[in-house]
């Protein structure tokens, strides 16, 4: 089954937001007595649905209810974090092959503030943000449900039209356990990074299937076989890198031994294109009339070996 939509958790996992996050929250907690005293404290909130966790807390609902316009509106109006470095380049070399999501308990408009800020704003096909919905298990299940959630925008501000969409499979990548609970509820697959508000062990725990390392290797995992390497323009046989500088060297493969089968069939093309050139060099030599006396054979253009040396990153 192909993956056609990627969907990223916002604080903790494209941003950098622990610091940023807890300093908005203060106020909040200053503001209603409540009892969220430490950083670690508010990180807690995260173990389930942020705000499910913070209604507990707060007990009374028509009070929670405050409490959360409060936090919201401080975000819509202060919080203004970085994104991690490198996933600028990870979101820009996703984006020609799923369609992206953001998905967050923040403000939509800090979302888009952040997400402006950084270029990244039209790589990414939705936002639900927490002025959308709550609940991360339902809208993951109504992406699930929606194939048009499935079309692809490759960093440019139209959507793709000559692409069916599906959403028949979704990947939720994560930096806290509440997500990662909520992702598996609701039926989707679900990816940790190891630099947010919860350790790699305990994300695991709660059912994420790989938790990345650094930023680069969620395009080593979502995208096996990378991206082509770029040496002035970036040309790719598909042309799916025309706006974004991107591509990728065949269709995204999931599983190893699919990867090693590509790697061992692009080697043997190789060796193949190879014997043609020299077939062809041999052919050339002899043919004495046609060369003039002490020229050396012309190099046959091979554009077969040359696209097959390409897509294991070798420039002919």
């Amino acid at each position: 089954m192909s993956m056609r939509i990627v969907v990223f958790d916002m604080d903790g996992t494209l941003v950098q937001a622990r610091g940023a996050a807890w300093e908005i929250f203060q106020d909040t907690a200053r503001a209603f007595d409540l009892p969220v005293r430490s950083a670690q404290d508010f990180f807690d909130l995260f173990n389930d649905n942020f705000f499910d966790s913070l209604d507990r807390v707060v007990g009374d609902p028509a009070r929670a209810e405050t409490v959360r316009e409060h936090f919201v509106t401080a975000l819509q109006e202060r919080y203004t974090p970085t994104l991690v470095p490198g996933m600028a380049d990870v979101v820009k070399k996703l984006a020609p092959h799923y369609a992206l999501a953001v998905m967050s308990s923040n403000a939509m408009t800090a979302i888009r503030r952040t997400l402006e800020a950084a270029g990244v704003a039209r790589c990414f096909a939705h936002v639900f943000s927490a002025d959308i919905a709550l609940s991360k298990k339902n809208k993951l299940r109504e992406v699930l449900a929606d194939p048009l959630y499935g079309n692809v925008r490759r960093c440019s501000p139209e959507y793709v039209e000559d692409e069916p969409g599906s959403g028949d499979e979704v990947v939720l990548v994560t930096d806290t356990i509440g997500d990662v609970r909520e992702g598996v509820a609701a039926g989707v697959r679900v990816v940790g990074v190891s630099w947010g508000m919860h350790d790699e062990e305990a994300l695991l725990e709660a059912g994420a299937e790989f938790v990345a390392c650094w930023p680069q290797e969620l395009v080593a995992r979502l995208l096996p076989g990378g991206s082509c390497r770029r040496s002035g323009a970036c040309t790719c046989e598909s042309g799916s890198c025309q706006t974004t500088g991107v591509c990728s060297v065949g269709p995204a493969v999931v599983g190893l031994d699919r990867l090693n089968l590509t790697r061992t069939s692009t080697v043997e093309a190789v060796r193949q294109a190879s014997q043609r050139r020299t077939a062809a060099r041999r052919s050339v030599a002899a043919t004495p009339h046609s060369l003039p006396p002490g020229s050396a054979p012309p190099l046959r253009d091979d554009s077969e070996l040359t696209a097959a040396l390409a897509r294991i990153g070798i420039r002919a």
